[in-house]
């Protein structure tokens, strides 16, 4: 394709930028200093209007189409953020602050949608207005959500919003999407298990928190296995067990279980929190002690809107030739935040054979740019045509 031709020979330029990214990683809403590249760029390339501080260090582009007869307004969303992690990659553009790293590929979302912002301002080959959005603290932050609630959506006037993320094991440069749940709601748990401590040969004059956690542990496994329907999606997971004695022969006080809860459908989501709960407060008394549950809502679930869907996957047929289904994904992603605001759908770009997303030794793969910046222009030209003639 002549657009997917274009990104090729600006391929050296986009992977420059990315890899100045990757070198310089911020964590959540701590992008200062990718806010300010990115928004030079953005000035740089003629976009009409371009705003920073948007959801603490958002940037936010409008690029107007060579008319504005069909009155449309579409956003493209990427993520700015890194992870605290230690780079184990051995790049010579590794990143250069110990303890931060792009591991989820960030660095290359960023890069591809100024790929597409520089393209859509040089050409103008659409009827309407583009949105570029660039988003701080994915991971974790929630930073989709404090855009939309500074008023993203409604100070632009966005109509209709899309995102996009890298997908190592996916054949490089391929595409692939489904309509409705896509991403799981990611809910975090912490349960504080109250006993009495002692010495460990005497433990009929204690209380054990530690028995009663390992009670909880169990049951809580029980919630999908016997409290959830079978066909539904529901993932529990008890990720850490701290216990206030450090000492071999101590029986200590109390222990804190902490976990997260991954679910796609909101009545599961419900049922999951409400047993855990009575779990909770059951097993405490039964053994003579506590367990109080703090359970925090965090990322909804994403959900792709299927008119949308249908559209970007014959995008992605135009940019590759061929989009196929991608799998239900139990990982969080606040992009929901902008799906429940605005319709719109979310797609996955193949990252080749590379190490997962999230691993010390995860690189973005610059040779997916072209694919990734081809489907964001042709998106935008598709979405809002020039009427012939």
């Amino acid at each position: 394709m002549p657009i997917k031709n274009r990104f090729a020979e600006m391929l050296p330029q986009i992977t420059e930028w990315r890899r100045d990214i990757h070198t310089h990683p911020e964590l959540q809403f701590d992008c200062h200093r990718t806010a300010a590249l990115v928004a030079d760029k953005l000035r740089a390339f003629g976009c009409d209007e371009v705003v920073t501080g948007l959801g603490v260090t958002g940037v936010v582009g409008v690029i107007h189409g060579r008319s504005q007869t069909s009155g449309k307004v579409v956003g493209l969303r990427a993520d700015m953020d890194a992870l605290p992690i230690l780079e184990a990659t051995g790049v010579e553009y590794a990143s250069q602050t110990p303890g931060k790293m792009h591991a989820c590929g960030h660095d290359g979302h960023t890069a591809m949608l100024l790929g597409a912002a520089q393209y859509l301002c040089e050409t103008r080959g659409f009827d309407g207005t583009t949105v570029v959005i660039f988003q701080p603290a994915e991971e974790g932050g929630g930073g989709a959500k404090v855009m939309c609630d500074d008023g993203l959506m409604d100070r632009f006037g966005i109509q209709e919003v899309y995102g996009m993320h890298n997908w190592p094991g996916m054949p490089l440069g391929s595409f692939a999407i489904r309509p409705g749940p896509f991403f799981a709601a990611t809910d975090v748990f912490e349960i504080t298990v109250k006993g009495r401590g002692g010495h460990a040969a005497k433990p009929h004059e204690t209380i054990d928190p530690i028995v009663m956690s390992a009670q909880l542990v169990t049951m809580l496994q029980s919630i999908a296995s016997r409290n959830a329907d079978p066909t539904e999606q529901v993932v529990v997971s008890v990720t850490s067990i701290e216990s206030s004695s450090t000492a071999f022969n101590v029986i200590p006080a109390s222990v804190k279980l902490k976990g997260t809860v991954r679910t796609l459908n909101p009545d599961i989501r419900d049922l999951a929190e409400a047993r855990m709960a009575a779990i909770c407060a059951n097993i405490g008394p039964a053994m003579g002690g506590e367990a109080v549950l703090n359970f925090d809502r965090n990322y909804p679930v994403m959900v792709n809107h299927a008119e949308q869907t249908d559209f970007v996957a014959d995008v992605a047929r135009r940019v590759s030739g061929a989009c196929d289904e991608a799998p239900l994904v139990m990982g969080g992603e606040d992009f929901a935040y902008m799906l429940e605001e605005r319709p719109g759908a979310y797609i996955l770009v193949g990252n080749g054979d590379s190490a997962m997303v999230h691993s010390p030794e995860y690189n973005f793969n610059d040779e997916a740019i072209p694919a990734g910046c081809s489907w964001w222009a042709e998106l935008i030209e598709q979405r809002m045509p020039v009427a012939a003639g």
